[in-house]
């Protein structure tokens, strides 16, 4: 059953009925418990009616002609007067010849030929008398039958406009889904646009909610995607073309020299486009966030020195000698992402004769690489982690992607990058903390 207009309409009938049964087995004892009380005045009413209606004279008469009919009450009553010494006295045209009367003053019940009584006892000593009125248990039963018949025989008859009513109703609070459904079943697979739930009821908002926040990260997604395929193809464009020319210089040359600096080249085009391939796929891979990060101690000296022996030589690289011992409770990969990127990008800014120097920071929570380049331009502070940027005035070669490689790895760690330049255009610094 996959309908959830089927499902809530099933589920509101069946709650309905079972209170509507609930309410019939209440309405029946109720009904049943106030009959009693109300016939069981009626009967003590009458009895007490019968009894003051009677004298001497009347018991004396009918005990010679055999007939006494004090009161004409109604037919489902019966009434019967018996003497003191057990012989009856006078009897209503109803009541049975056998007696119905207690021994005792009171309501009480009695079987007469089968039948079930319910009767009141009136027992006057002074007359000598017994009054009794009764009247069968079974015309009590028939009209508690014919109460309840008579609320439930509407009801069977409402039944039917009752679920057609649940069923209209159901259509029409469903209604939002459906105009959401067929919103999105419109749409084109490039159609990203948020769905307006300004109309849609509070049960079904964060449906939307939920959906609108999909969108958005599968419109990101692919624009990132875009984004990435885009720069892609335009930075392997260039490394790719110089391949072949120096390829084509190399064979064409002459001498030894030429060839030489021509396979230089050439190794320097193959080594950007590894750097390039390299930062896609890592770029990829941390978007993708789907690893789980776990943590360990790691000694931060350690990981600098692997880092450095990974790379080409080139510059001058320090290593301030508390980092030999802070100990760090990371996750020893992604800190090895982090610190190689930043390397990288300091190495590239600082020059072929540069200096990169790594220090604990001054919280002595995080460690800051710095470096002896030209600096950032203070405007362009906030806009290096954005991918691909390079900065205005940058000269070096590089992809734009190192720092925002190393940003996302950090805040994986729970961490943050702080750039500022260093003072008198010394040179930049780059903070990595809390570790």
């Amino acid at each position: 059953m996959n309908s959830l207009r089927r499902r809530l309409f099933i589920l509101l009938v069946v709650a309905s009925g079972i209170i509507w049964v609930a309410a019939v087995i209440w309405i029946t004892t109720w009904s049943r418990l106030e009959v009693q009380h109300v016939l069981d005045t009626r009967l003590q009413e009458a009895a007490r009616m019968v009894h003051s209606l009677v004298s001497d004279s009347d018991i004396e008469a009918a005990r010679k002609d055999g007939t006494f009919a004090p009161i004409d009450y109604e037919k489902q009553l019966s009434c019967q007067i018996w003497s003191l010494d057990g012989d009856l006295v006078a009897r209503s045209s109803g009541a049975p010849d056998e007696s119905i009367a207690l021994n005792e003053e009171g309501f009480g019940d009695r079987e007469v030929n089968g039948e079930a009584w319910r009767v009141y006892t009136i027992i006057d000593p002074e007359k000598g008398v017994r009054v009794v009125v009764g009247d069968r248990v079974g015309l009590r039963d028939r009209l508690v039958r014919d109460l309840v018949a008579g609320l439930l025989i509407p009801a069977a008859l409402v039944l039917p406009v009752f679920g057609f009513l649940i069923w209209f109703s159901l259509g029409r609070g469903l209604r939002p889904l459906n105009r959401i459904a067929g919103d999105i079943t419109a749409r084109d697979a490039e159609d990203m646009r948020a769905i307006d739930a300004e109309d849609a009821p509070s049960e079904v908002r964060p449906l939307v909610d939920a959906l609108n926040g999909l969108f958005g990260k599968v419109d990101a997604a692919r624009r990132h995607e875009r984004e990435l395929t885009a720069f892609a193809a335009h930075e392997l464009k260039t490394p790719l073309a110089g391949l072949r020319m120096q390829a084509q210089v190399a064979r064409a040359a002459k001498d030894d020299a030429m060839r030489d600096q021509a396979l230089r080249q050439i190794l320097v085009s193959v080594d950007r486009t590894d750097r390039l391939v390299r930062q896609l796929l890592t770029l990829a891979r941390l978007e993708a966030g789907s690893e789980k990060i776990s943590r360990a101690p790691v000694v931060i000296g350690e990981v600098l020195r692997d880092v450095i022996a990974g790379l080409p030589e080139g510059g001058t690289t320090i290593i301030d000698p508390a980092l030999e011992h802070m100990n760090v409770d990371t996750n020893a990969e992604t800190l090895h992402l982090i610190l190689r990127n930043l390397q990288e990008n300091a190495l590239q800014h600082a020059g072929a004769n540069g200096a990169v120097h790594w220090r604990v920071t001054a919280e002595g929570n995080g460690l800051a690489v710095e470096d002896n380049g030209p600096g950032v331009r203070e405007e362009d502070l906030e806009l290096l982690t954005r991918r691909f940027y390079r900065g205005r005035d940058n000269k070096a070669s590089g992809t734009g992607l190192g720092l925002t490689i190393a940003a996302m790895a950090a805040k994986r760690l729970g961490a943050s990058l702080t750039f500022e330049n260093l003072p008198d255009g010394q040179g930049f610094r780059v903070s990595v903390e809390p570790l």
